[in-house]
């Protein structure tokens, strides 16, 4: 895990929106989706919409569109390799 996926875990012991971790890491839109994504696909992250209560599925072809409605989760492996570092 690299220092920039850790500050990322971090910030997602609480389920976040995109805004608010976009606000408090001081990152591009785009530079902050694509590590999301990355940290999604390791299974590190859960992804919710429309609200904080449902999670949805990761799926490839929709996640950039939608990313920036999105509420993020760290899961118990994100939190384990985040924890161990």
């Amino acid at each position: 895990m690299n220092d920039l996926e850790y500050d990322i875990i971090n910030e997602l012991y609480f389920v976040t929106s995109f805004r608010d971790l976009a606000g408090t890491l001081d990152m591009s839109d785009a530079d902050l989706s694509a590590n999301l994504e990355d940290l999604v696909q390791k299974k590190y992250l859960k992804c919710f919409y429309p609200d904080p209560d449902t999670e949805i599925e990761y799926k490839v072809d929709e996640f950039f569109q939608n990313c920036r409605n999105y509420y993020f989760l760290a899961t118990k492996e994100g939190l384990l390799a985040h924890n161990s570092r």
